[in-house]
């Protein structure tokens, strides 16, 4: 079953928050087990927060990711350069659809 997780932080540092990212997407390239897709939403009505939601292929190959050194470390950068902790919530993909 794919798993998704949906993290909620707030920050006025998105730019080097996107920076850290790429980097870090750059140097898995190629590795297996990490996110199959990533979405990145601005609150309209809080523009200092944000919700990123990775979808993995399995709560397996998510944990694996998280347990990743190079996945602790960019996290705690990221942490870093948020304005509160980070929120996560982690949930089973009963139904994901391509609507147009």
């Amino acid at each position: 079953m794919k798993f998704a997780q949906i993290i909620d932080f707030e920050t006025e540092r998105i730019d080097e928050i996107r920076e850290l990212v790429e980097g870090a997407e750059q140097r898995s390239a190629g590795r297996g087990g990490g996110p199959l897709h990533r979405m990145v939403l601005q609150d309209r009505n809080t523009p200092n927060r944000y919700l990123v939601v990775l979808e993995f292929e399995s709560s397996d190959d998510a944990r694996r990711n998280s347990e990743d050194p190079e996945t602790t470390r960019v996290a705690r950068l990221i942490a870093e350069l948020c304005t509160r902790p980070p929120a996560f919530t982690d949930c089973d993909v009963r139904d994901s659809s391509e609507l147009k």
